[in-house]
């Protein structure tokens, strides 16, 4: 078996529909990239009718354990970016209120207290939004504590919320052309 690359990006897929497909095609472009998946986001994988067939250099981490035993390769330097896309309300709200109860959560609060970089592209961005579920295009109203987590989740330390996918897209670019210019 090859040795592990190392440090890594961390991408955390949750239980949001929100431009699910889209922020799982990007996954495919990275290189060296650890995806955890939760339990909601395997429901989601399912309800999109997605396989997680990624390149060879991907690990896939599901959320199996109660401790959520993946995380503590924070600790010893294996990831460089923590991009959590889509990230669901509830997600956002458990972050944003310290509660890492989740392999999603967990990984984010690790990552803080190890000061990897999080990249989060939060679900719940405007009072309203449309989104593309299963079966088509549909509609979302978020709710007012929605939209104030996400802002406060703003205020994060090397926390950086992207409100669209070409934010997402833009800010995973910047941050391989970072990594590029260090390495």
């Amino acid at each position: 078996m090859a040795e592990l690359h190392t440090p890594r990006w961390a991408w955390v897929l949750t239980g949001s529909g929100h431009f699910f497909t889209e922020s799982f095609a990007l996954i495919h472009q990275l290189e060296h990239c650890d995806v955890f998946v939760s339990k909601a986001a395997n429901e989601v994988l399912r309800m999109y009718k997605l396989k997680l067939d990624f390149p060879e250099t991907t690990r896939v981490l599901h959320d199996k354990t109660a401790s959520a035993i993946p995380v503590g390769e924070f600790y010893h330097g294996v990831y460089h970016t923590v991009v959590v896309a889509p990230a669901s309300s509830n997600t956002v709200a458990k972050c944003v209120h310290g509660i890492s109860d989740t392999l999603a959560t967990n990984v984010f609060a690790q990552a803080g207290k190890c000061r990897v970089p999080a990249i989060v592209f939060a679900c719940d961005t405007a009072p309203e939004l449309e989104t593309m579920a299963p079966h088509g295009l549909v509609n979302v109203y978020p709710r007012r504590i929605d939209l104030e987590n996400t802002n406060q989740l703003k205020s994060f330390e090397r926390t950086q919320v992207v409100e669209s996918l070409a934010d997402l897209e833009a800010s995973v670019r910047r941050r391989h052309a970072e990594l590029a210019s260090h390495g």
